[in-house]
């Protein structure tokens, strides 16, 4: 049995990984952005799921997160699930938070980071980019850097399985009714990479598609643009990995 962090568990890919790790018996953390997120949650609480609460798009919101899970049972597992499509919240939630846990939480074992075919689009250029979410971030960057950190993430830590994976285009409410993936196959890479023993989900600093690994963007792996955003990362959230 694994102890797992969720993290936008509230609903899609997260909500339905929080759920199959639960009927395969692992020790679940759930995360809600708010108390009313939370209530949504209490099918997954009723079966014995842990939570923790708290807005991504807060600073502090994710440090007080950190500590209480630092304050808890040891995570074994993360799967950085929460993420926004658009919007100021972009940066925030989708490089910023996974970042900051990342840095915050020095125990587990291994990390899971929600990429997506989109970050094939992003730029592999810092200029310009506005952490703070004062304006709309570009969700292609986002995901673009987040992948990225997987990647050094793999490299500066080698005790830790370090991966990212695209989920597809799956009908959430993030990608919409008529998205043309497989739900199911969205969240199964998760949790396999989350809790397996199998020797493939035990390599790090991958990037996969539905359990099979494939080559992102040329970016992801270029050690110079990995200590740029991991230097503007710490510089911008006063926090080094």
């Amino acid at each position: 049995m694994s102890r797992v962090l969720v993290t936008g568990s509230g609903d899609g890919l997260g909500r339905a990984a929080a759920d199959a790790l639960l009927s395969a018996g692992h020790d679940v953390v759930v995360h809600a952005r708010n108390e009313k997120r939370l209530a949504g949650l209490a099918p997954l609480i009723d079966r014995g799921a842990h939570a923790v609460v708290g807005d991504f798009t807060e600073r502090d919101a994710v440090r007080r997160i950190a500590a209480e899970l630092n304050d808890a049972e040891p995570l074994d597992a993360v799967i950085h699930n929460a993420g926004v499509w658009s919007g100021p919240a972009v940066m925030p939630v989708n490089i910023i938070a996974p970042y900051l846990l990342t840095a915050l939480l020095p125990g587990p074992r291994r990390l899971v980071y929600l990429s997506s075919n989109s970050h094939f689009g992003g730029r592999p250029s810092l200029d310009g980019v506005d952490w703070s979410g004062r304006r709309a971030g570009s969700y292609s960057d986002s995901k673009l850097f987040v992948t990225t950190l997987t990647a050094a993430v793999a490299r500066l830590r080698p005790d830790v399985v370090s991966n990212a994976v695209d989920p597809g285009w799956v009908p959430t409410r993030m990608g919409g009714p008529s998205a043309p993936d497989d739900l199911e196959l969205g969240h199964r890479t998760q949790e396999w990479l989350a809790t397996a023993d199998d020797p493939e989900a035990l390599t790090t600093g991958g990037y996969w598609y539905h359990r099979e690994r494939v080559q992102p963007h040329t970016a992801v792996h270029d050690e110079a643009f990995q200590d740029r955003l991991l230097e503007a990362l710490a510089k911008e959230t006063g926090t080094t990995l």
